[in-house]
């Protein structure tokens, strides 16, 4: 594939993956709109949390490693066996695991968020039950979706994901008069079946992969590679994902609606995050392979630190607009039908505290990206461990008691500028980085303590009558002042950004 081909590739399957992004955070406002913060809102996300959480780590884990395995296997007839004895036993393996889920829903369930009761509990256990199934569905469609991105059918895999966002969607409000809140139960299950039948068709028209039911040893080489590479990828790189299921293990034991407004408040802040990871990642990665491939230390360094500096330009300002805007966005985008005033509140107050750590986020995404580069793996994975369950569930163990769903808010933020200093401490140590000039660092904190005091004016002598009004002209004003004082503080000069080589 040449360089142009390769762009356009990238550009559209960012596009999709936006758009995929966009319905999955639509199908949260109208889970807002119809439940609001209500125990029936708690029960959607907490039934769901474990199927979305299977899908997104174990499959992407395997995914990753078989990948990475079967690529380097040169016998064809060694290749076959190879695949067809993973498909065999991933498939005993989600099966099993799946009935064993819905056998056990309950007991399930109530391990993990002991803090449901009653008739919460058992409405829940139900919806969990009915979205068992998707599992399998779910967990296959990643490993289909990763073989058609080693043929280069890359388009197919992201239209895959987003027919999946976009049927839940639909499905759970057609069905909703008819079957309530299961209407989200069979959202789940009905968009999986869709997306893995799209995935099937395009592995049929590609015509180079056949699944056979194989039952065999894998041959002890290939599983050792597999699970060497997949460890670390289902410890290390699934940080956000333990963050969610944390948060919403500790919520569950606090009163109803506080699982619902954790997760639009963390839903909302990765929106913006993932959309200009992609544009930074997609302009940085490459140079990263060619560099490391190369041994470029010095270059390294300069995509490093220059990509740093444009996570900083991108998101913290961002973060600071949603900071001080934190309620008129939340009633802008959710406050109709069930989601009251009140919602409001508890939604807008988490929000605050998550997008402090916004930047953190998506600068641990970004550095673990080197350490996985120079296979230096085990960094991100030992301190992801630490960050997510020995600072934050501290924090949360601590404070959960006198300061109720916030204690879980700062656990999640206060860890990731923790695994962020503690990631570039030892990168500067071990991937050869070398600082450059402080000039560059002391505009920018410059340029980050004036958008700070720009967007608190604004917010204080910009009042109007109605919120979205204060929300249009704000976030107008703070774009100007953003970009004017990009130019004063020697940031952006016309088509140089800063992470231009």
């Amino acid at each position: 594939m040449n360089k142009k081909r390769l762009f356009q590739v990238i550009g559209v399957v960012t596009i999709i993956n936006i758009l995929s992004r966009l319905l999955g955070f639509i199908r949260e406002a109208v889970v807002g709109y119809q439940f609001g913060t209500s125990s029936l809102a708690d029960s959607v996300i907490l039934a769901y949390t474990i199927p979305n959480f299977l899908y997104l780590v174990l499959g992407g884990a395997v995914t990753t490693a078989y990948i990475s395995v079967y690529s380097k296997i040169n016998d064809e007839i060694h290749k076959q066996r190879f695949h067809n004895t993973v498909f065999t036993y991933l498939l005993i393996f989600t099966s099993l695991l799946t009935m064993l889920l819905m056998i056990f829903s309950k007991q399930v369930v109530g391990l993990f968020f002991y803090g449901l009761k009653g008739s919460q509990l058992a409405t829940t256990s139900q919806l969990f039950s009915l979205m068992a199934p998707s599992i399998i569905l779910l967990i296959f469609s990643t490993w289909f979706s990763g073989i058609l991105n080693v043929q280069n059918q890359f388009y197919s895999a992201a239209l895959a994901t987003l027919a999946n966002n976009g049927f839940f969607v639909l499905i759970a409000i057609i069905l909703y008069p008819l079957c309530g809140v299961y209407a989200y139960g069979w959202g789940a299950i009905i968009s999986s079946i869709i997306m893995i039948v799209v995935l099937i068709v395009y592995l049929r028209k590609a015509g180079h992969v056949r699944f056979r039911f194989q039952l065999g040893v894998l041959e002890k080489e290939y599983a050792l590679r597999m699970l060497k590479i997949a460890l670390p990828v289902l410890l290390g790189g699934a940080t956000l994902q333990f963050y969610f299921f944390v948060q919403r293990i500790f919520a569950s034991q606090l009163e109803n609606g506080y699982v619902a407004a954790l997760n639009y408040a963390s839903k909302f802040v990765q929106l913006p995050q993932t959309i200009l990871m992609t544009g930074v990642t997609t302009v940085i990665y490459p140079l990263l392979a060619k560099k490391t491939a190369e041994k470029d230390y010095d270059g390294i360094s300069q995509i490093f630190f220059k990509g740093l500096q444009s996570l900083i330009v991108l998101i913290v300002p961002v973060s600071i607009f949603v900071y001080f805007y934190a309620e008129e966005i939340v009633k802008v985008i959710f406050e109709y039908g069930s989601f009251t005033s009140q919602s409001t509140k508890m939604t807008a107050m988490m929000l605050k505290i998550f997008v402090i750590g916004m930047f953190a986020h998506a600068a641990n995404l970004f550095v673990t990206r080197f350490f996985y580069a120079m296979e230096k793996s085990l960094t991100p994975v030992v301190t992801g461990i630490v960050a997510v369950f020995g600072v934050n569930i501290c924090i949360i163990k601590l404070f959960i008691q006198k300061y109720g769903a916030a204690a879980i808010a700062w656990g999640t933020t206060i860890s990731a500028l923790f695994q962020f200093v503690a990631l570039v401490g030892i990168g500067l140590c071990c991937l050869h980085l070398r600082m450059e000039k402080k000039g560059v660092w002391l505009r920018l904190i410059g340029y980050i303590a004036s958008v700070t005091a720009v967007v608190s004016l604004i917010r204080v002598y910009f009042h109007f009558g109605y919120d979205i009004v204060n929300l249009a002209v704000g976030f107008l004003l703070f774009l100007i002042s953003s970009f004017s004082l990009l130019i004063l503080f020697r940031l952006f000069h016309y088509k140089r950004l800063p992470f231009s080589q």
